[in-house]
């Protein structure tokens, strides 16, 4: 790649997610260029919106891709479909050194929150973006992880029923586990807990997301200026993640600990941090940050990788 070049990605999952992803790289990436927009419903208005922005599309799927005349040139693959059908792809993705960002909870790469541990990964073939929860909720996490050992950490994720597609639904079980795991080893906790709600509120609410850390006595102004800022590093990505109101805190006396069910008792400082992600409806309505979220942090990283691409290759030349 030269200064002047793109890097030139493709899409697998010509749903919700795929589709607003396609639409980010198109109007705001400065380093990345639509290659291939993949999908398996001929008939799916992902892929027809493809077309009509000129954007090479098959709907023969991850065959179809492989087989497109210009998948030579294709350098990242964003997958947007389930956990099951993650392993296929990136294994036949892999012999051709094309970087994997996995949008699943299928979780083959290491997790990847931009804001915690992006530079970290610049070399893996394969990142794991967590989810929607994940990517809302363990830089809050990591934000008190850094002042204070957590000791606990328990995220609730509630998101409109209407901006939870087949592919959320079918994957309820690993939205928990894998938010779980990486509450520890990305966010730094002991132990996490990751919970989704379905809310099938009319109007449709807006992702809400609510985070309770139990950490180590410390000073307060300290986490509360540390989520602060945090949140501030996720707002250059995802412009409608806010806080709902100040952080919160509750001193947990020895006398009377916190019994947490397969943790024990706990004392400290409960630090209690509620969200709010608004989407940008480029292709979504507003009330599915949850979705926006994904797809801004997916594009955050392949920005970056693209990045790390051109400074790798002007210091080799």
């Amino acid at each position: 790649m030269n200064s002047n070049e793109k890097m030139k990605v493709a899409i697998i999952g010509s749903g919700n997610i795929g589709t607003d992803l396609m639409i980010k790289v198109m109007r705001n990436s400065k380093h990345l260029e639509m290659g291939a927009m993949v999908g398996i419903d001929a008939g799916s208005d992902g892929l027809a919106r493809a077309a009509r922005l000129g954007v090479p599309i098959t709907h023969e799927g991850i065959n179809g891709l492989l087989n497109l005349p210009g998948f030579k040139d294709i350098r990242v693959v964003f997958d947007a479909t389930s956990a099951g059908d993650h392993p296929k792809h990136n294994a036949l993705l892999q012999p051709h050194g094309i970087k994997v960002i996995d949008l699943t909870p299928a979780a083959i790469g290491p997790y990847l929150v931009p804001v915690v541990n992006l530079e970290q990964h610049l070399d893996s073939s394969n990142v794991n973006m967590v989810t929607c929860g994940g990517q809302a909720t363990i830089p809050v996490v990591a934000a008190v992880s850094r002042v204070a050992k957590v000791h606990y950490a328990e995220i609730v994720a509630s998101i409109s029923s209407k901006s939870a597609g087949p592919g959320t639904r079918a994957n309820i079980d690993e939205f928990t586990e894998t938010t779980s795991r990486a509450i520890e080893t990305i966010g730094g906790a002991t132990k996490g807990k990751a919970i989704i709600v379905l809310n099938p509120a009319e109007p449709p609410m807006m992702m809400r997301d609510s985070v309770f850390c139990l950490s180590e006595p410390c000073d307060q102004a300290a986490i509360e200026a540390s989520v602060a800022q945090m949140v501030a590093e996720v707002q250059k990505y995802v412009a409608g993640y806010r806080l709902k109101q100040r952080v919160q805190f509750d001193v947990i006396s020895p006398e009377q600990p916190l019994n947490i069910p397969g943790v024990g008792k706990i004392s400290g400082l409960k630090t209690s941090v509620f969200l709010e992600v608004e989407g940008a409806a480029h292709y979504l309505p507003a009330y599915a940050g949850n979705l926006d979220i994904m797809t801004s942090a997916a594009l955050a990283c392949a920005e970056r990788f693209a990045q790390h691409a051109l400074s790798t290759a002007a210091l080799e030349n």
